[in-house]
């Protein structure tokens, strides 16, 4: 193939039983502005049919089919290990592209070559004035936040420049970035995933970008069926502590422990609150028995890659938990709700 007419972008999306997804997503694809485009579908087992329907329906794209469902880091890791594309676009199922979207990601990564990905403004599919995340953030105690989710859109979230991660529901990346600090770790099979990726990319120095202007309509929990269930509470529980063992440095978990105990004993009340707390303790119990497999990819990690100081990754940190809390902060104050135990949380933790 010539290389001046080779594909500059694979759209990489993940598929389990997504049958009913599908066509909206692949159709808002092909009504793109910007062309230069290959897709990437790499199938986790599905039962449903969806690979006959793609083999008939749209035999224009690439399917990978895997044996059984391995989680999503596998399937994503697929994809993005069998394109040369210089830039990937990781696109879950569940999700419509505005006509434009690609077009203002690519001009944004052409302009800014300093930025290794690019996060759109993501917005419920079924109420479109719903945010569903502008650019992903962190919580020092483990957990990730979509910014701006399940807020009213408006100017707060209208304004581009940089940020801590990307969801990996749509998020464009250049393809170098994976060869510099690794693909997604498959521990994990799903969820938190992309937020273990956004904080090596930040222990390596690197940065993204969000730009708003890029629109991406997202349903949302649609492969697990629900947001609070058995498997996405035992998974989130236990990948909230893979998070920590992989990525911090003991003198950070000892820093942050007062803020590792204030999340994870929240997030255990909520657990309890839906019940599901059989369900977080085993998730807990799980993360912990793993911990020497962690610490050896901690390790690894940093034996591979030249990475920033301590200092300047636990200033990003609290840069990025300030980002959260202020959005949490937003979201309770447009629902009328006061914010005195996040405003303390602010003072006291967050200096």
């Amino acid at each position: 193939m010539d290389p001046s007419s080779a594909p500059k972008v694979n759209i990489v999306i993940p598929n389990w039983n997504g049958l009913r997804f599908l066509p909206a997503c692949l159709n808002s694809i092909e009504r793109q502005t910007y062309s230069s485009v290959e897709i990437t579908i790499v199938d986790n087992g599905s039962n449903d049919g969806s690979e006959g329907y793609l083999r008939k329906h749209y035999p224009q794209v690439r399917l990978i089919t895997l044996p059984e469902n391995l989680g999503f880091s596998s399937a994503v890791n697929a994809g993005i290990k069998s394109c040369e594309a210089p830039y990937v676009f990781l696109l879950n199922n569940d999700t419509e592209l505005h006509k434009d979207c690609l077009q203002h990601l690519l001009t944004a990564a052409e302009e800014f070559p300093e930025y290794d990905f690019f996060s759109p403004k993501m917005l419920s599919f079924h109420h479109r004035t719903i945010i569903d995340g502008a650019g992903d953030s962190y919580l020092r105690g483990g957990g990730g936040y979509r910014l701006g989710a399940m807020e009213e859109d408006c100017a707060v979230y209208n304004r581009p420049g940089p940020v801590f991660g990307a969801c990996a529901g749509a998020g464009l990346y250049r393809r170098a970035l994976f060869d510099k600090i690794g693909f997604f770790d498959e521990d994990f099979f799903a969820y938190l995933e992309d937020v273990d990726l956004n904080l090596r990319i930040n222990r390596f120095g690197s940065t993204g970008y969000y730009l708003p202007a890029a629109r991406v309509y997202h349903i949302g929990s649609a492969t697990s069926g629900s947001k609070i269930n058995p498997f996405t509470v035992r998974l989130t529980a236990r990948n909230s502590l893979f998070l920590l063992l992989k990525n911090y440095p003991v003198s950070l978990f000892v820093r942050f422990l007062p803020v590792i105990f204030i999340y994870q004993f929240f997030w255990f009340l909520f657990a309890v609150k839906k019940q599901q707390a059989l369900a977080y303790s085993r998730g807990i119990w799980q993360g912990l028995t793993a911990w020497k497999r962690m610490r050896k990819k901690y390790h690894e990690q940093l034996a591979c890659q030249k990475v920033i100081s301590i200092e300047e990754f636990a200033a990003r940190l609290r840069d990025a938990e300030i980002s959260t809390i202020t959005s949490l902060m937003h979201r309770r104050q447009a629902a009328g709700k006061k914010n005195g135990m996040l405003q303390l949380y602010l003072t006291f933790f967050c200096r």
